[in-house]
C-alpha cells in the first residue's frame, strides 16, 4: 500500500538518524522524497539508497544557519515538482553548549533557539505559501520528550523544543481553514547508527527501567508516527503532539524504583 503515493516531502536534516529513517520510510510509501542537510556527498548516499531499494529522491543542499538555502530549497521543489504536499521539519544543531541556567551564557542560548526553534519557524514560512497556493500540506515538527518537565540540564534546548510545541499548535491553528495541518512528533531514546556508540550503556539502563516497553527507540518508530501525520490517514489530525518515547512519560517518576524494588506502591 502507497499511503504517500504521489506527493512531493521535504524531509530536512535528513543526513543522518532520524531523518534517514523517516526518508526512507515515506519514498517506501510511494513519495518523492528531497534529502536535505549540509553533508551534500552523505546526502547523495541516502538517495542512493533510496533509489536502490525502488523509490525516488533527490538532494538539495540546505543549511539552517543559511536561511537562503531555507528559500532555495522550497522555491526549488515547488518548481522541479510543481508543488510541496509535506515538510517534516528534522533538522536541529548538534553539538551545542547547555546546561543549567547558571551555566549557559546568553550566546550559546540564542544559538540553541536559533537551530531549534528559529530554523524550525523558518522553514515553515519559507513552505507556506506553496501550501497555501495549493490549499493543501501536512506539515510534522520533530520536537522533544525534553520539552515535558524541567531537568538538571538541558535547560536551552528543553526551552527551545517546548516553543516548538507551541509554534505546532499556533500553524496548525492560522492554517486549517487552508487545508494545512501540522501536528509534532516527540521522540524519546532513539538509538541510531549514528549515536548507537555515543550513548552510555548506563543512559540505556536510566531509560529502559523508566519505558514500558521492553526495548529502546530507533528511527522507523519516529518515522512510523511521522507517516501517519503526513498521510490522508490523518485528514482530520492536526494540532496534536505525541509522545513517542515507549511510554517513558506516560507514568509517575517514581515506577522505576518501585519496579526495582519489586514493589507496586509505597
Amino acid at each position: 500500500m502507497k499511503r504517500l503515493e504521489g506527493k512531493i516531502a521535504i524531509v530536512t536534516g535528513s543526513t543522518s538518524g532520524i531523518g534517514i529513517g523517516i526518508a526512507e520510510a515515506f519514498a517506501k510509501e510511494g513519495a518523492h522524497v528531497v534529502v536535505c542537510g549540509r553533508r551534500e556527498a552523505r546526502g547523495q548516499e541516502v538517495v542512493d539508497a533510496i533509489h536502490g531499494a525502488g523509490g525516488s529522491a533527490s538532494f538539495h543542499r540546505m543549511d539552517l544557519n543559511n536561511l537562503e538555502t531555507v528559500d532555495s530549497l522550497m522555491a526549488d521543489t515547488a518548481q522541479e515538482y510543481g508543488r510541496i504536499d509535506i515538510l517534516i521539519n528534522n533538522a536541529a544543531g548538534v553539538g551545542l553548549a547547555d546546561g543549567r541556567v547558571d551555566e549557559i551564557s546568553l550566546e550559546d542560548w540564542d544559538a540553541m533557539f536559533a537551530s531549534g526553534v528559529r530554523g524550525t519557524f523558518y522553514a515553515i514560512k519559507a513552505a507556506l505559501p506553496y501550501m497555501r497556493e495549493k490549499k493543501a500540506g501536512s506539515i510534522v515538527n520533530i520536537g522533544s520528550m525534553a520539552s515535558v518537565a524541567g531537568d538538571l540540564g538541558s535547560t536551552a534546548y528543553a526551552c527551545s523544543k517546548a516553543a516548538v510545541d507551541m509554534l505546532t499548535s499556533s500553524v496548525a491553528l492560522q492554517y486549517g481553514k487552508e487545508n494545512i495541518r501540522c501536528n509534532c512528533v516527540r521522540p524519546g531514546l532513539i538509538v541510531t547508527p549514528q549515536n548507537e556508540a555515543h550513548v552510555p550503556q548506563q543512559l540505556k539502563d536510566i531509560f529502559l527501567s523508566n519505558i514500558e516497553v521492553n526495548r529502546y527507540g530507533c528511527p522507523d518508530d519516529i518515522a512510523q508516527a511521522c507517516l501517519f501525520f503526513a498521510s490522508d490517514e490523518s485528514a482530520y489530525v492536526t494540532g496534536q503532539i505525541i509522545n513517542v518515547d515507549g511510554g517513558m512519560n506516560s507514568h509517575a517518576s517514581t515506577v522505576a524504583q518501585f519496579r526495582a524494588m519489586g514493589s507496586r506502591t509505597w
